[in-house]
């Protein structure tokens, strides 16, 4: 299968469609509106694309796909349709378009300047708890920082190695040397990334209206409940709580 698509470049002589051979292993993750990265004439690097079409020939020699973005946010047939209008209508590239349409912060030029996901090593009990308890009281463990580590890790059920080193006041070799004797396992995962963590969102309440946006609300209001399909243009100055000049009942 045969994709066509076209080049996340702001050059006017790559505002064209390529063709790009699907790879069987991505042949179930790749539909009309994935991005993907493609090889491209000398460039070392991979370029970013879109794929507008689909069909089973192409008349050249193609080159394979080479990725689809892991988080691959599809850009439907309709919004094509409509990149594609704007495109003519504002004499610019189809991808430009395109990308009007994706979330902020979602384009990438190259893999290397993706993103990438940020890991972290975790430190966890390889024995059972009762059998670490026992060889506390017997003594088994002498070293007192490896007791404090597993008394930490006992009591928290696992812990970033870099937090374990703090609050249990041990070096990275004391954590190696237990992981070399069976009673700890380092664990490298992917810490999930929340941008509104330690973000304070305060309760929004309901705008009041001075006199002169009642009125246009209203009339606005009004004509939606009536059917009524037109334009209202606001007009007030800057900062006025207009948010848009044009209002289209539709």
């Amino acid at each position: 299968m045969i994709a066509e698509v076209i080049l996340a470049s702001n050059a006017k002589q790559l505002n064209r469609v390529f063709d790009y051979q699907i790879p069987e292993n991505l042949a179930s993750q790749i539909a009309i509106g994935s991005r993907v990265f493609v090889p491209f004439g000398n460039r070392k690097k991979p370029e970013e694309g879109f794929v507008v079409g689909m069909k089973e020939h192409s008349a050249y020699q193609v080159k394979e796909i080479i990725e689809v973005q892991k988080e691959n946010l599809l850009v439907d047939e309709e919004k094509l349709k409509l990149a594609q209008w704007m495109a003519r209508r504002y004499f610019c590239n189809v991808s430009d378009c395109i990308k009007l349409m994706l979330p902020p912060g979602t384009t990438a030029k190259v893999i290397e300047k993706r993103i990438k996901e940020k890991n972290a090593n975790f430190v966890y009990l390889k024995k059972e708890a009762e059998e670490i308890e026992e060889a506390l009281e017997t003594k088994e463990i002498k070293s007192e920082k490896q007791l404090r580590a597993l008394k930490f890790l006992l009591e928290n059920e696992g812990a970033l190695i870099s937090d374990l080193e703090i609050f249990a006041d041990v070096s990275r070799a004391v954590l190696k040397t237990l992981e070399k004797n069976g009673y700890i396992e380092i664990v490298e995962k992917q810490i999930e990334r929340n941008p509104f963590l330690h973000k304070l969102v305060e309760k929004s309440h309901d705008l009041i209206l001075n006199d002169e946006q009642q009125q246009a609300f209203d009339t606005i209001k009004d004509a939606m409940d009536d059917g009524f399909y037109s334009e209202f243009l606001l007009f007030g100055v800057t900062g006025s709580r207009k948010n848009r000049n044009l209002f289209t009942i539709n």
